[in-house]
């Protein structure tokens, strides 16, 4: 079975599969909901979910696996491995109790399974290449049909060359909403996904062999200021679902709230056992779901504490020149290399980097790769780059508005400023 035989029945329903990933959401604004048999969806930064036909009581999905060119942020693009378009894959969106079918069609040079991450169901549909299912080779369909029988926040990748194909991007987000539409009910429901990958400047393609020394650390494989904002109306209750599938772990810190850890790729927590924090750590493999009231306005940073996963692609083999006087030393290289220009760097910290890009005598950088530290804010240059996005917090925003509302207008008296003399007055001495 191809893709127009399945999609020939549709009826419409279907309407939107076909759209890659990046027509979804124009801007920076995610794309507001779907709705899901009345339930309200869940939202994509930068994706989609996906469309499905109703036949015979049963949901039918397709996902194809094939290669996707996407930007990664502005001024770089890459050449993944992902579904349907776009890496990730579409979010899958079904209830709890819906029996599915979803059809995959592979489009890949090599063999490939999808693993269903965190759902139970027969052994047979679990998707492990050679142990419980033949492997789906180029150009074949294959179709898992299970009934969803919990809710949750859960995944989907391969389990076939794994290694390559997922750092090549292929991996998405598989949400059971509750049968209760107001069980765990929540106005805003955001997912992002955790990838790390190592693309050499001046080339396009992750390299599947890396394991330790990754350049990129992407939210839903892109990184800031390529990433969509958050946005939240004041007093609304929000969640955010973060799924990794990095070589490493990420404490992910939200700044403005104190939230609650409510859920895990294992299921909801139970109430009495939910515990606050403003830093969850996701581990590899895992889910970890968080809420909390949006009632403080403002533009939110929310990132990984790691602080070189807030980075751009950089070298990890540098000498430490902090400190160190180099002008003498540059001096000598360039009369070495007539005509040569000879960039120093690294003697007042990183952030100098950005002082030079501000000055425009930063040295160009390699063909499709990124600067470190990326984004201009409303009083400069934001140090930030990687696994970094905002969530803004407005009054004014209206209920089901997804739309970027701009630079947070901060009250009068309510921004940091320089000390004055009548300010020392009053410090200890």
């Amino acid at each position: 079975m191809n893709r127009r035989h399945f999609l020939a029945g549709s009826a419409g329903a279907l309407a939107g599969l076909a759209l890659p990933a990046a027509a979804v959401a124009a801007g920076n604004a995610p794309s507001p909901r779907t709705s899901i048999a009345g339930q309200a969806g869940v939202t994509t930064l930068n994706g989609r979910s996906l469309g499905h036909r109703l036949r015979d009581g049963v949901k039918e999905f397709h996902l194809i696996a094939e290669p996707v060119r996407q930007e990664v942020a502005p001024g770089m693009v890459a050449q993944f491995w992902g579904y349907n378009g776009g890496s990730p894959g579409p979010t899958i969106e079904a209830v709890e109790g819906d029996r599915v079918r979803i059809f995959v069609t592979n489009r890949l040079p090599e063999h490939t399974t999808i693993h269903w991450h965190g759902i139970l169901l027969p052994a047979g549909m679990d998707g492990v290449g050679g142990l419980t299912q033949p492997q789906i080779k180029p150009g074949e369909t294959y179709v898992y049909e299970f009934t969803l029988t919990r809710s949750g926040t859960f995944m989907y990748h391969p389990h076939a060359d794994e290694m390559v194909q997922m750092a090549q991007g292929m991996m998405g987000m598989f949400i059971v909403h509750p049968r209760r539409q107001a069980l765990r009910a929540v106005d805003r429901d955001y997912l992002l996904m955790l990838a790390s990958y190592k693309i050499d400047p001046g080339t396009l393609r992750p390299d599947a062999s890396e394991m330790l020394d990754f350049n990129l650390w992407t939210f839903n494989s892109r990184t800031f200021p390529g990433i969509q904002n958050m946005v939240a109306r004041t007093g609304e209750r929000v969640r955010i679902r973060v799924a990794n599938l990095t070589m490493t772990n990420h404490p992910i810190h939200l700044h403005g709230v104190h939230f609650k850890v409510t859920g895990t790729d294992g299921g909801w927590i139970p109430e009495a056992a939910q515990w606050p924090e403003v830093t969850a750590d996701v581990a590899v493999g895992q889910i970890r779901v968080i809420e909390f009231v949006a009632d403080a306005p403002g533009d939110w940073a929310f990132h990984c504490h790691k602080s070189h996963h807030t980075m751009g692609p950089m070298g990890h083999g540098l000498p430490n020149m902090l400190g160190v006087d180099q002008q003498a030393a540059t001096r000598r290289i360039e009369r070495l290399f007539p005509g040569q220009h000879y960039m120093a760097m690294g003697s007042e910290g990183m952030a100098e980097m950005q002082d030079m890009a501000a000055m425009g005598d930063m040295m160009p950088l390699p063909a499709n790769t990124l600067p470190m530290m990326t984004g201009e804010g409303p009083f400069g240059a934001i140090e930030m780059g990687g696994m970094f996005t905002l969530l803004k917090v407005r009054d004014e925003l209206a209920p089901g508005d997804y739309a970027d509302p701009g630079w947070y207008r901060h009250p009068p008296g309510t921004v940091a400023r320089p000390a004055t003399g009548n300010d020392f007055d009053y410090l200890p001495r």
